[in-house]
């Protein structure tokens, strides 16, 4: 064939795609094996392909709880040689976790060595530790040697493998399962399978029950480090009829009593899922941040139990107050959020709630049933058939010596003179002559109406399903013996509480409230001095000087309004100590550099204020509006781009007085003025070429008061300067400041 000709050929078999379809398919196909193939567990056995491949393969090993040790290295090696085309190292990493007690509830390996620990230390290299399989496990594969499952070719087509174990423990709730696969994932906690247990013999007698009885005896995970599961009854039915939900799941604490009415938090169990020396770095870090006020110090004195020790800040504090405190700032309380999304019988990924799962494992038990009776059956008849030939053979045993002795080819002898099957006769020329001569026919017809019974029951079951169902709930019931609550494995670790209810902790009981003065520079430092001072000797740096000094508690929200409109707040506490000169007001929030601070006051809850801008406009907000729980603070003036923020004043009064830099004055109702959250707000004084320099709130039969000369004036006729809001006004009464303020 030419060249050309070769050419021609090729380009005959290219077919053209549009490049989003070829991606589309492509990526189809990974999904799918990666959901299949490595994430999602089956609902029947509750592994995924690697655990699975990985018992079979310490099986194969004959590494069952009887025998000894072998070292994992041996085992990864043949998992990934012979099974799972994958890493050493993702291999070993799933064997570990069969094998750690403080991530599977169930362990189905059993290790030998350093394979880590609920600090989070890795185990060590597979060539150092040795495992070997669990009763656990050993239940999950029984039935393997009896046909209770498919078998399918390994990767390279060499040998086989089961497609699904038997599971005669109901491994996926007991154990759960955690993955994340394309655009889905699972997360499903540990239960205990004592509990497990009792719900599937309840849905065998009652299988068109109510989900939410399954929760009589399903009370909600267990998990192997224990903890609490503080979350509602009405909660928890919820997730587990729908198959999503999250779960609040707390550390167990108690209090020990000190000396001198002193005392300590003891924590003995911590949540699932989180290692302890992060917990304790993680709590370490925000006490050295003070961000835990109640909290003085915490020390690990851990040794085969956990034990984390907490000490308060002062005896005052309740330790109800501090754990709830911890519990909402730290990993002392976390969310398990349940996600039963598993593989069905078809390979089919969907999320199931509990009843679904609890009933496919009964349909696959049932399968694994009928196949391994069938298995059973066709043993018996094989066995049968010999002993009839052997009964034969008893009868005419001389004889058939004598064919055996004298014939060249005694088979179809035999055959014809007997009247016996190949499989009969083949099984007698293949006895040993001691054999022949310790038949005894009683032995034989005991064995033989014995299978027969055998048979017959075997073929009842086989044919009634309550049969079946009444073998399942025997079985089922073994396995709670065997791993039940009775046992040290089976013991519930998880105590179920009540929902939480938050016990709101007061800013005073995890801050010593103590006396502190707010100093605000002019070129933006602050600090706060102890107790209340005066401010006259204050010292700042070069070219610096006093702008705002308030007085306040360290207990005291400090509000700050700055000229961008927005209010930020910092908590007394935190603002930096009088020592030297403080420190830059823009490191404890993120005012922009063109804005300054226009006032600071302590924040009061139900309060009304006024703000104002430069070109009179303006609104009153609430004190609760104003909060801000950020750096950035909260927007609440909104400004355009040549106006900016310059006052604001408490709302207190009837009517409000407002001047402009062009000393004119106007007097209006408050009620003109609008109460919003955020705004521009509304026109209080027209100017022309002019601007807003100050406002008051005053009641109306008090009069205005303002500064004059010495002493303080009250205007009580002022009907002369009432208008309506957005006036140009006049000028002030006699004796009114230059300033044009009103000196609050």
């Amino acid at each position: 064939m030419t060249e050309k000709q070769n050419e021609i050929k090729s380009t005959e078999n290219i077919k053209e795609t549009k490049l989003a379809d070829a991606l589309s398919e492509r990526y189809l196909a990974y999904a799918m094996s990666t959901i299949v193939a490595r994430s999602l567990p089956d609902v029947r056995d509750g592994l995924k392909p690697v655990h699975r491949r990985l018992l079979f393969a310490m099986r194969q090993l004959k590494l069952d709880p009887a025998t000894g040790f072998k070292k994992c290295a041996r085992v990864v090696g043949d998992v990934i040689g012979k099974y799972h085309p994958h890493g050493d190292t993702s291999v070993y990493e799933a064997m570990v976790r069969l094998a750690q007690d403080f991530a599977v509830r169930y362990p189905l390996v059993d290790g030998q060595g350093n394979f880590g620990n609920i600090d989070g230390d890795r185990a060590a290299a597979m060539r150092y530790t040795e495992a070997r399989l669990t009763p656990v496990a050993m239940a999950l594969m029984d039935g393997l040697d009896d046909n209770a499952v498919d078998f399918e070719k390994t990767y390279d087509g060499e040998e086989e493998e089961p497609s699904v174990m038997p599971a005669a423990f109901p491994n996926l709730l007991a154990n759960g399962s955690s993955g994340i696969a394309v655009g889905m994932a699972t997360n499903i906690p540990p239960h205990n399978v004592g509990e497990i247990c009792d719900a599937l013999q309840y849905l065998i007698k009652h299988p068109d029950c109510e989900i939410v009885k399954m929760l009589d005896f399903v009370q909600g995970p267990d998990f192997p480090t224990g903890g609490i599961l503080a979350e509602s009854r009405a909660n928890i039915i919820k997730a587990y009829t729908t198959g999503r939900g999250a779960m609040k799941v707390r550390a167990k604490w108690e209090k020990e009593e000190l000396s001198h009415g002193q005392y300590q938090i003891v924590v003995t169990e911590i949540p699932y899922g989180v290692p302890k020396s992060d917990l304790i770095m993680k709590i370490a870090k925000l006490l050295s941040e003070k961000k835990l006020p109640l909290l003085a110090d915490i020390r690990d004195e851990s040794a085969d139990k956990v034990r984390i020790v907490l000490e308060p800040k002062s005896r005052t504090v309740a330790p109800e107050q501090l754990m709830e405190h911890l519990f909402k700032n730290t990993e002392l309380q976390i969310n398990f959020n349940l996600n039963m999304n598993v593989l069905d019988a078809d390979h089919t990924p969907r999320v199931m709630n509990l009843k679904e799962v609890l009933a496919a494992f009964l349909k696959h038990r049932d399968a694994v049933l009928v196949r391994r009776s069938r298995f059973r059956l066709d043993k018996i008849a094989h066995r049968m058939e010999l002993l009839q030939g052997f009964l034969i053979t008893y009868l005419n045993l001389d004889r058939v010596i004598e064919i055996i002795r004298n014939e060249d080819e005694p088979k179809p002898i035999m055959i014809e003179e007997f009247s016996l099957s190949e499989v009969q006769v083949e099984a007698i020329l293949n006895m040993r002559l001691r054999s022949l001569r310790k038949l005894e026919e009683a032995q034989l017809k005991t064995e033989f109406e014995n299978l027969a019974l055998e048979k017959a029951g075997l073929e009842n079951l086989l044919s009634d399903e309550q049969i079946r169902f009444k073998k399942l709930s025997e079985e089922i019931g073994e396995i709670k013996k065997q791993f039940g609550a009775k046992t040290v494995l089976g013991a519930r670790r998880t105590q179920i509480a009540e929902a939480v209810v938050s016990i709101d902790v007061p800013i005073e009981a995890m801050i010593e409230k103590e006396p502190i003065t707010v100093v605000l520079s002019k070129k933006g430092w602050i600090r706060a001095l102890k107790g209340h001072t005066e401010t006259d000797d204050l010292k700042f740096k070069e070219g610096d000087s006093l702008k705002l000094a308030l007085k306040a508690y360290t207990t005291d929200n400090i509000m700050l309004f700055a000229s961008n409109g927005r209010f930020y707040t910092i908590l007394g506490d935190k603002i930096p100590g009088g020592r030297g000169f403080g420190e830059p007001l823009r490191l404890s929030i993120d005012l922009p550099e063109d804005a300054d601070i226009v006032t600071l006051f302590v924040w009061q809850a139900d309060e009304q204020l006024l703000v104002a801008s430069l070109k009179g406009k303006g609104f009153i907000v609430r004190t609760k509006d104003i909060i801000a729980q950020t750096r950035s603070g909260k927007i609440i003036l909104n400004l355009s781009d040549d106006d900016k923020a310059v006052l604001c004043r408490p709302a207190v009064g009837d009517h409000v007085a407002v001047i402009g830099t062009n000393r004119k004055m106007i007097v209006f109702k408050a009620a003109e003025i609008p109460t919003m959250t955020r705004g521009s707000g509304v026109m209080l004084q027209k100017y022309a070429g002019a601007a807003l320099s100050d406002v008051k709130f005053f009641n109306l039969e008090e009069g205005l008061a303002f500064p004059s000369g010495n002493g303080i004036r009250v205007e009580r006729n002022i009907e002369l300067w009432l208008a309506k809001r957005a006036s140009v006004g006049k000028i002030p009464p006699v004796g009114f400041p230059r300033s044009n303020k009103f000196g609050h």
